[in-house]
């Protein structure tokens, strides 16, 4: 091998060596962005969570009310009582 080959395969070399550096920069960079992205995706599903469980939780108090109410009515012939009927008791 001649000088001349010899210092084109170190050029070339040395550019290669730089060109992967340049790309492992690139990459660490678009990891950390992505995982970023990532940790920002996993806090809004937590919270959407956190707000479907309270939205659940109301819904079921809604309607727990309503069935007892219905149970009352219906299988123990309860009814509203009229305002002239009620009394408030005061200690």
């Amino acid at each position: 091998m001649n000088a001349k080959s010899l210092g084109l395969v170190v050029a070339v070399l040395w550019v290669a060596v730089l060109g992967s550096a340049a790309a492992v920069v690139h990459m660490k960079h678009r990891q950390r962005t992505l995982f970023v992205e990532l940790e920002r995706l996993a806090n809004e599903r937590d919270r959407l969570n956190i707000e479907w469980g309270r939205l659940q939780l109301e819904q079921s108090t809604w309607s727990a009310h309503g069935f007892v109410e219905q149970v009352a009515t219906r299988q123990l012939h309860m009814t509203m009582p009229q305002a002239n009927e009620v009394k408030i008791v005061q200690q």
